[in-house]
């Protein structure tokens, strides 16, 4: 799992600022349509492996992209796992 994320996170610091540059120039209205266009579909090309939001949206332990709390950077698996383990202060299940 570590090496997985370590290939994701290289993967978004190579695409890192092609993805940049191209959200510029199709943003910057004093170029012609037509680059403003060509740039667009360029940033569409662009692997969706290489955006900043698909590592954000991963579980810190797991790796995981499914079930995702954004509140905590948890899986939901995980973060019961967590509670029940008692590792994360002042937080209870319900029915206790």
């Amino acid at each position: 799992m570590i090496e997985r994320d370590k290939k994701i996170r290289k993967n978004i610091n190579l695409f890192e600022k092609k993805r940049f540059i191209l959200k510029i120039i199709s943003q910057n209205q004093n170029f012609f349509s037509l680059i403003r266009w060509e740039a667009k579909s360029q940033l569409n090309l662009l692997p969706s492996i290489s955006s900043k939001t698909y590592l954000s949206n991963l579980c810190i332990l797991t790796v995981n992209k499914k079930k995702f709390n954004k509140l905590t950077n948890f899986s939901r698996i995980v973060f019961l796992k967590l509670v029940n383990q008692k590792k994360i202060c002042n937080i209870y299940k319900s029915s206790w």
